[in-house]
């Protein structure tokens, strides 16, 4: 499972480390097997101790890992994602991301969903594997908390927003919106809208957008990472949403 087209022919996936597999037993019949290591049995005995645990040596567990030191658990479980249309209807904050590439920063963007109490993330266009193993890895657990969607077409997800009342905020260092004077509009149900980390969001996607809001800036830097613009952004409409 170690390739997207063998994941998404099975419908299966690896989450690799303690973390990952707590946040996965936690989900009803989400689990198809888990794989430790006598010396993680013993590690992790609180975690492992209610679930039927196929032992394995270290080595053949690290053929299932792709971490570089393997915690020495690793479960096997079925697909997550959900219809796109049933995230868009439902309230609360929606992420978008568009053809964003890294599973590292897909994995934090859906960590920082759940932090900020964000509803659902989409994953549109060319976007990562969300079950890529690095991107669960990154979500720590996360993946398993926040619903979220694959949809090939992002102009269609957008728009599909906005017809079902969303306020769409593409997140764009040249947006005409400051972010600290947008509190009247992240008091809406809004979708956040963000790029690919190398060269953010294509003229034709960021004109779909409702608003284009822009990060301040105050020092010298050019600009933020794509997960650490999409925590601001997110926690600024956690803080007019809820006070």
């Amino acid at each position: 499972m170690s390739r997207r087209s063998v994941r998404t022919e099975r419908r299966l996936f690896l989450a690799d480390g303690p973390k990952a597999v707590e946040g996965a037993l936690e989900v009803p019949d989400r689990v198809v097997e888990v794989f430790a290591t006598p010396a993680a049995v013993d590690q992790y005995a609180d975690l492992l101790a209610a679930v039927d645990v196929t032992l394995v040596e270290h080595r053949a567990l690290g053929s299932l890992s792709d971490a570089v030191n393997p915690a020495g658990v690793v479960a096997v479980c079925r697909h997550l994602d959900q219809p796109v249309d049933g995230l868009i209807e439902a309230d609360g904050t929606l992420v978008i991301c568009a053809d964003i590439r890294d599973p590292g920063n897909a994995g934090t963007v859906i960590r920082t969903a759940d932090a900020a109490g964000a509803h659902a993330v989409v994953f549109a266009g060319q976007s990562v594997d969300p079950y890529n193993p690095k991107t669960v890895r990154a979500s720590v657990g996360s993946l398993f908390h926040v619903p979220f969607a694959i949809d090939p077409d992002p102009a269609a997800v957008i728009r599909a927003a906005q017809a079902a009342g969303r306020v769409v905020l593409a997140a764009d260092g040249g947006g005409e919106v400051d972010l600290f004077a947008a509190d009247h509009l992240l008091d809406q149900r809004v979708a956040w809208l963000f790029g690919n980390e190398a060269w953010g969001l294509p003229p034709e996607l960021a004109v779909l957008a409702d608003h284009r809001v822009r990060i301040p800036i105050r020092g010298r830097a050019e600009s933020l990472n794509l997960a650490t613009a999409a925590a601001v952004c997110l926690y600024a409409s956690a803080k007019v949403q809820r006070g």
